[in-house]
């Protein structure tokens, strides 16, 4: 299990509850496509942003009952009848198009309000969208849904640091590469120091702060679909693992989950207990 392309949410697995995996697959396969769009095969920056205003345009039909062009029916059709069958909210679907389209203007960020700003558009929508399907929209559980889905995609960005460096993007905050002593050309120049080093082990605690401030939200979300959230937060717990055991030299190689993560992921997961309500409030 990766941390990269949503594969950490729950698509249509043997654990999703059955009666939501045709919806939770429609939304996988609207933003596995899109990201695509925005990063694969050898278009020009301007012909992605041009395929991303017709993709958007598709789900502006969508949404409105309309009908969609032919070009991508994998995707719109089921879509369509996510949207219908269950009232799916249409602005998280919006706003992961924005962050798509961010990714082909805007390579850098200046400080981590800017990118926890991406990080609302390109991953806490797909929490949400979920959270609508489980019928949970408490504002405590939507916090935590997006406390785990920014941890989730910040440490994407720690693990592929190497990825994506070497197509020209940082998503390190400049502010925190200068604490370090470091530029952000020098990322790109994918230069490794202990400097660097430094600076991933403090970009991984944040991530982590994140992911347990998040992680009580398994206690609100029953049945298989809470031990899918569980296996969730335990997959990027276990990157940030890996990534520490290789001496946070991400830049170098890139860490994944294999099965013999699976125990050890599982074990934890079991193990996850909800607080004594005087630490409601804390991470489980």
């Amino acid at each position: 299990m990766s941390v990269d392309h949503y594969e950490n949410f729950p698509v249509a697995s043997w654990l999703c509850p059955p009666a939501l995996r045709a919806p939770i697959a429609a939304i996988y396969a609207f933003a596995r496509t899109a990201d695509d769009i925005a990063d694969e095969g050898d278009a020009t920056p301007a012909q992605r942003l041009a395929e991303l205003a017709a993709y958007r345009a598709d789900l502006a039909a969508a949404v409105a009952g309309q009908a969609v062009s032919t070009r991508w029916p994998q995707v719109f059709a089921a879509l369509a009848r996510a949207l219908r069958e269950h009232a799916l909210p249409p602005a998280p679907l919006h706003d992961l198009l924005d962050a798509f389209a961010q990714d082909l203007v805007k390579p850098r960020y200046a400080d981590r309000a800017e990118l926890l700003d991406y990080c609302r558009r390109s991953a806490n929508p797909v929490g949400r969208l979920l959270l609508h399907l489980y019928g949970v929209a408490d504002e405590a559980s939507l916090r935590r849904s997006d406390a785990i889905c920014t941890a989730l995609q910040l440490i994407n960005f720690w693990q592929d640091l190497g990825v994506d460096t070497a197509r020209g993007r940082l998503y390190v905050p400049e502010s925190d590469c200068r604490r370090h002593g470091l530029a952000g050309d020098t990322l790109l120049a994918r230069t490794d120091s202990p400097q660097l080093r430094a600076l991933l082990r403090e970009e991984c605690g944040w991530a982590r702060t994140l992911m347990l401030e998040g992680a009580p939200l398994v206690h609100r979300v029953g049945g298989r679909a809470g031990w899918e959230l569980r296996l969730v937060v335990q997959g990027g717990l276990r990157i940030l693992d890996k990534i520490a055991a290789l001496d946070f030299a991400t830049l170098r190689e890139r860490p994944t989950l294999r099965a013999a993560d699976a125990p050890p992921m599982l074990w934890r997961a079991l193990r996850m207990r909800a607080a004594p309500p005087a630490l409601a409030g804390s991470a489980a």
